[in-house]
């Protein structure tokens, strides 16, 4: 499994960004797709994420409410849709896959990383 992010960039605060993840590899539907950032200083966190079929997703308190996970899985691609952005959020944002059915969030429990895409968010 690769996995190629994109979508990162500078933005005002209150504004919106998306990301995206294209991933290639067999059964991209079966499993779970992530995302998490880390912070200059900062262990990675989790951010969001979304089980196979879609129709489940959990994401962390500091963002419910103003990001969401939608995915295609005919495009093999998830996205993260943030609005609403504040400075805080600013940092390198990672997708993952977890090579399992249910969401974890735990970044140790995930197989395979992105690259990264610098978000930066200005006050």
């Amino acid at each position: 499994v690769q996995l190629q992010a994109s979508g990162g960039g500078l933005v005002q605060a209150g504004g919106s960004l998306r990301l995206s993840c294209a991933a290639s590899g067999p059964a991209f539907s079966n499993y779970v797709m992530a995302w998490f950032r880390q912070s200059p200083g900062k262990q990675r966190e989790f951010v969001a994420a979304i089980r196979g079929s879609g129709r489940i997703t959990d994401y962390a308190d500091s963002v419910k409410g103003r990001f969401t996970i939608p995915r295609d899985n005919a495009k093999n691609t998830v996205y993260l849709q943030m609005s609403s952005l504040k400075p805080e959020d600013t940092a390198v944002y990672y997708c993952a896959v977890y090579l399992g059915v249910v969401i974890v969030t735990s970044r140790g429990a995930y197989n395979y990383w992105g690259q990264g895409t610098l978000v930066t968010v200005s006050s």
